[in-house]
């Protein structure tokens, strides 16, 4: 029979060709201890999140606009456990799992009644292990709602038990003619979307990547609760708004704490860059070995870096900038090729990193650097430090100074913004 029924719920769906105004009571949802124990170690914001993000895209959204009803087929008696498992994922992903377990499939008018759900839904899963579900008509449970669906022309997936997995050998078929049938069947699943499985916890991760793909490549019409589904636009303008939402959040939790811790961590990574040097060496061409080292705070070196870092750069990109900027020896010519150890400017961006200046997304082969949202930020702040010390003292001296990097030593208080910018 059925699983039970949530009390008040029902479907209408209408198909092409059909009556307009059918009504199937589907399965209820696991009730009591056997939820509670469905949902310990999830996390239900999680699953709300993944679901809302995948809404972005129409075809998804549609997934979260419909529900469908997913028919699982298997030899009941050797898989209990995995038949639930199945219908506890499906239940998760907000769709409805249809099982007659307590039909007798040899009766005809069981027959008939099976043959019914399966046109009636929307996906047919069939989960195959060692039993071929042999009826006492000689006939397989299995085969004969697999050519049901067929005929249905429901879209068919098949969770295939590996061949290495470790089954108990009560659990499998002993006879001979059986277990070749059951290969025979197997063979024909592979032509369909499948997956192959060796444990529990396995069977319902593969069931749903396989029912979620499935879903996204082949939509069906499914049906939705109330009798009225939702736009897809509509899905996707509440994902687009959940998303703001926790941007705006994050960014009152940051008002929350006060504009002056603001001011305060752009004003101490002011100073960290401020307090510390870096040792730069420079190689000619021609030249045999690293000459003129000097000695280069972090706020000059990040000063010089942050108007390339806004564009992505590479070590070698950088190493040429500082070679060329910071060449001691003008009368020389740095070579073109690392005029500066890639080991130091290696350095200097991971020292940027640690205190969240820039970001690595380098591919393969191409080490590429930019700045952060926050490493902009500090950079403005310097900025604009220096424009508010030039418009109070027009000092011809203080203008020199600013192009010798003699700044560096005068942080004082940064001019920094009063509240940090939304994410």
């Amino acid at each position: 029979m059925l699983s039970p029924m949530r009390e008040g719920f029902s479907l209408s769906r209408a198909r092409p060709g059909g009556p307009s105004n059918r009504r199937l009571a589907p399965p209820g949802p696991p009730t009591g201890h056997a939820r509670s124990q469905a949902n310990q170690g999830r996390n239900p914001r999680n699953t709300l999140e993944k679901t809302l993000v995948i809404s972005k895209n129409s075809h998804y959204s549609g997934i979260m606009a419909q529900k469908y009803l997913i028919f699982i087929s298997s030899a009941v008696e050797d898989v209990k456990a995995e038949r639930a498992a199945l219908a506890r994922v499906i239940w998760e992903l907000g769709h409805v799992p249809v099982m007659p377990d307590g039909f007798d499939a040899a009766d005809s008018t069981a027959r008939r009644i099976v043959k019914r759900l399966i046109s009636d839904c929307d996906y047919f899963l069939t989960l195959t292990a060692h039993k071929y579900g042999l009826m006492p008509n000689g006939e397989s449970r299995l085969t004969d709602e697999y050519l049901m669906a067929l005929k249905a022309e429901a879209p068919v997936l098949a969770l295939i038990i590996d061949e290495k997995a470790r089954w108990k050998g009560a659990r499998k078929e002993q006879d001979e003619a059986a277990i070749r049938a059951l290969e025979d069947f197997k063979v024909k699943l592979r032509a369909h979307p499948h997956a192959f499985w060796a444990t529990l916890p396995e069977l319902e991760n593969k069931a749903r990547e396989l029912l979620l793909q499935e879903m996204f490549l082949n939509p069906r019409q499914g049906w939705s609760p109330g009798g009225g589904a939702v736009h897809p636009q509509v899905v996707n303008e509440l994902g687009r708004l959940i998303v703001e939402n926790e941007k705006l959040k994050k960014y009152v939790l940051t008002l929350g704490s006060g504009p002056s811790q603001w001011q305060e961590k752009i004003k101490h990574t002011l100073e960290v860059l401020t307090s510390n040097n870096e040792t730069l060496s420079f190689f000619y061409a021609p030249g045999g070995n690293w000459e003129n080292t000097i000695k280069c705070r972090y706020l000059r070196l990040f000063k010089l870096l942050a108007p390339e870092l806004y564009t992505g750069k590479t070590i070698a990109e950088l190493s040429r900038f500082l070679g060329s900027v910071l060449n001691p020896d003008l009368s020389r010519t740095v070579r073109k090729d690392y005029p500066v150890p890639s080991n130091t400017i290696k350095k200097i961006m991971a020292d940027f990193n640690l205190l969240k200046l820039v970001q690595f997304f380098g591919k393969e082969g191409n080490d590429t650097w930019e700045l952060t949202e926050f490493g902009k930020e500090i950079y403005a702040a310097y900025r604009l430090r220096q424009f508010e010390r030039r418009l109070k003292d027009g000092n011809a001296k203080m203008i020199a100074a600013a192009g010798e990097g003699d700044e560096d030593e005068l942080i004082g208080e940064a001019a920094v913004p009063s509240n940090p910018p939304p994410a």
